[in-house]
């Protein structure tokens, strides 16, 4: 895990990274609740294989504005290498903002994978890192730490080399996920499908009625008992106001100018209905669009009894 400061060895290094296809960062922040946070360390990791730290580099820029520009225009906007984060939308703020491109987000990845996949309480490196890779004593004390001294602690350092080395592994694993929770179209298995979305309907019925049935039960008993929270629930009351007018009374308005409503309105089934005739008088804007919906041939029969 080299440890660079000097201004020639930084840009010696990042003149290297412009040769690879794939970098994981990650940073730390000085200051990170002031109003003025300034960037302290970016770790880069070049190789995902390497869980000794030893190709991990710690790029030491606190105060070095000019480094971090030359980071960000030689990486950051180079489109030919991909850069990897954990909720990159923070890093960013200190890496380029908008204009750095090519970024990839293992939380962003992790939160588009379903649930029944990936179950777990919320999308931090540190729980991606123990569910997903087996790094069960992860340690997040430094994160907090104070990343503006100098020297800094031999704790803050391994705990900024080891990051990436969790997040390369996260990301490795959230891949093979990502390609099971979307496989090919083409080659599904409809007869397997259909045997699990059978058994699933199932299921899903039979839970989703005792949950409306149980949901209803506690709200009642929570009000007949004057009980606003328990451990698992909340009950709280909302007031909803909602203004009706009539339209021709809008119309009026309009007639008189005293108010513009120059704006389209989609016309239901029913306006359509009640208008009959008169609507080929009308300006009509059609936008057709094609919905897909699935449903079981059960539903579709009991529709036709009905």
């Amino acid at each position: 895990m080299p440890y660079l400061n000097s201004a020639s060895n930084i840009r010696a290094k990042v003149a290297e990274y412009t040769n690879v296809k794939t970098l994981w960062i990650d940073t730390e922040v000085a200051d990170y609740k002031s109003r003025n946070p300034r960037l302290s360390l970016i770790q880069v990791l070049d190789d995902p294989t390497d869980m000794s730290g030893t190709r991990v580099d710690l790029l030491d820029v606190l105060d070095q504005p000019d480094m971090v520009a030359e980071f960000i225009e030689q990486i950051m906007v180079n489109p030919d290498i991909e850069k990897v984060f954990h909720n990159a939308n923070y890093d960013l703020k200190f890496l380029g903002n908008k204009k750095a491109i090519n970024i990839t987000c293992t939380l962003e990845i992790a939160q588009k994978i379903p649930y029944y996949i990936l179950p777990l309480p919320n999308y931090q490196l540190k729980t991606l890192a123990t569910a997903l890779c087996r790094f069960n004593y992860i340690d997040k004390q430094e994160q907090t730490s104070d990343w503006g001294q100098r020297p800094l602690s031999e704790g803050q350092i391994e705990y900024a080399y080891l990051d990436c080395i969790y997040l390369a592994q996260v990301h490795l694993q959230l891949l093979e996920l990502q390609v099971a929770s979307n496989p090919d179209p083409q080659k599904e298995d409809l007869i397997t499908l259909d045997a699990r979305y059978t058994e699933l309907s199932e299921h899903w019925q039979l839970l989703k009625s005792e949950f409306e049935h149980l949901q209803e039960r506690l709200k009642k008993a929570m009000q007949a008992q004057n009980v606003r929270e328990t451990s698992v629930c909340k009950l709280s009351s909302y007031e909803r106001q909602t203004l009706k007018v009539p339209f021709t009374e809008l119309v009026k308005l309009v007639q008189n100018q005293e108010v513009s409503l120059d704006f389209p309105i989609t016309l239901t089934q029913k306006m359509q209905k009640d208008l009959g005739d008169n609507l080929q008088e009308l300006s009509v804007d059609i936008d057709t669009t094609t919905s897909w919906r699935l449903s079981t041939k059960n539903q579709e029969n009991e529709g036709l009894q009905e």
